[in-house]
């Protein structure tokens, strides 16, 4: 059989917004920027408050506009840079809905991605998504918006970017379920008796990945895990059953596609963000890149364990909200962001932050229509609840 050389013609490189450019993900995107700058023009960049590398970041690569996160002080740093700048929410959107982008990375943190999120699908653009929260708070109403303007989002979690990839090219009613991985964070060997002691530093040492400190925390408690799972619902249009979480401390095997014929597909890797994140700029295609591969005679073994629900209680508030639905995960969502942002500040113990999040889901009792205008409204009512309520104390 004759094999014919395929030719590739020469394409424009894609022009790129980043929402949050100075974080983890944001800056790992610059490096595959860097990689690539014949493929990739990063055109619009943002940051929360972090201006200084955000003057480094637009000196380098001369974007058309830039946003930073204060309402109201574009006018005073207008002079810092040579193109248009933005600022608060609004700036946000203006960013993601920039002429002809033809990916927006939305990579920031919490529920402030789903403003912009939802201009950007809008506008029909690739979302490359690496905010969980945005599905977490209103996956039904984004994917919903989504297939009307024929935007595609692709996700940058490793764990969503493993399933996306196995699944490409089989039937949905061939899977049987998704299978998400878990380091099981610093505390999967501690006794549960010792939680009550659990320092801010203890929790933010990941033993495998490095992370922005929300995310950190959340993979310390699971419930960056539970958020998954929620997003997972939304982005593979499978219903909670069909999903299914095991502990993998190596965080080698990034998740796995269980199908009705007993076999199973896995994505594996190192743990390194910028294989998922160039995946969602470049697919359909790979790009050949320097990244870490696997040294397979030194990988001696590959372990899973089921995580323990006593140890890790936010896993199973998590499920329980996605089954409850409608604005439920984004009470969940909101009432998280403020305790861990409480324990990172003292304000609260290490192993009350999943009881601070139950207590906010018991006592929000207003009903909520299923409109982004109201998901928003129960993300702002957690959050009062959550700032004011008193600490839990251990027990």
């Amino acid at each position: 059989m004759r094999v014919e050389k395929r030719i590739d013609k020469p394409t424009p490189p894609i022009r790129v917004a980043i929402l949050g450019s100075t974080g983890s993900i944001g800056t790992q995107t610059l490096d595959i920027a860097r990689m690539h700058p014949e493929r990739i023009d990063i055109v619009a960049i943002t940051a929360g408050a972090n201006v200084g590398l955000l003057e480094e970041q637009a000196a380098e690569f001369s974007p058309e506009c830039v946003s930073i996160g204060a309402k109201g002080g574009a006018a005073s740093l207008s002079n810092h840079f040579s193109c248009p700048v933005f600022d608060g929410s609004d700036g946000l959107v203006r960013a993601a809905t920039w002429l002809n982008l033809d990916v927006v990375v939305v990579a920031l943190v919490g529920a402030v991605g789903l403003k912009p999120t939802i201009a950007a699908v809008k506008t029909g653009s690739r979302i490359a998504l690496a905010n969980k929260e945005t599905l977490v708070v209103a996956g039904d109403l984004i994917q919903e918006l989504a297939s009307q303007h024929g935007a595609e989002i692709i996700p940058v979690d490793s764990e969503h970017s493993a399933i996306y990839q196995c699944l490409l090219g089989e039937r949905e009613e061939f899977v049987s379920r998704l299978i998400l991985t878990a380091s099981g964070g610093p505390f999967r060997k501690r006794s549960l008796e010792s939680f009550g002691s659990i320092t801010r530093e203890e929790a933010m040492a990941h033993p495998n990945w490095e992370m922005g400190s929300k995310i950190t925390i959340d993979s310390a408690t699971m419930m960056n895990k539970g958020l998954e799972v929620i997003e997972a619902r939304w982005l593979f249009d499978l219903p909670p059953e069909k999903i299914d979480v095991v502990i993998h401390p190596q965080s080698i095997v990034h998740s796995m596609v269980e199908f009705v014929d007993g076999s199973s597909k896995a994505q594996l890797g190192p743990p390194d963000m910028k294989v998922p994140i160039q995946f969602a700029l470049s697919y359909p295609e790979r790009w050949k890149s320097d990244h870490e591969v696997l040294d397979w005679s030194e990988t001696r073994s590959l372990d899973f364990e089921a995580p323990d629900l006593r140890k890790y209680p936010s896993l199973g508030l998590a499920f329980e909200a996605l089954r409850q639905g409608g604005a439920v995960p984004a009470i969940l969502n909101a009432a998280n962001e403020i305790a861990v942002d409480r324990f990172l500040k003292g304000d609260l113990e290490f192993i009350a932050i999943t009881r601070l999040v139950e207590e906010v889901l018991s006592q929000v009792t207003d009903s909520f229509e299923d409109s982004f205008e109201d998901r928003v409204r129960a993300d702002q009512v957690a959050r009062k609840i959550a700032k004011e309520l008193r600490a839990p104390t251990s027990h």
